[in-house]
């Protein structure tokens, strides 16, 4: 049994990943997309500025 902390902080990344998916999985298409290095590198930007437990990565798969 995982600890009390450990199951909020996973609730946490839980709920910033639904909230920030559209807004990442657009970025990606856009850097994908693009052609010209400046437009990649400013979508990179936007994408780095997004809280990093946003990501799908950082979520763990935990009983609870």
């Amino acid at each position: 049994m995982a600890k009390k902390s450990l199951i909020q902080r996973e609730k946490k990344r839980q709920n910033l990943e639904k909230k920030y998916k559209i807004l990442r999985n657009s970025l990606k298409k856009k850097i994908t997309e693009t052609s010209s290095l400046d437009e990649k590198w400013e979508f990179q930007k936007k994408l780095q500025s997004l809280p990093r437990n946003s990501a799908p990565t950082r979520l763990h798969r935990r009983c609870f």
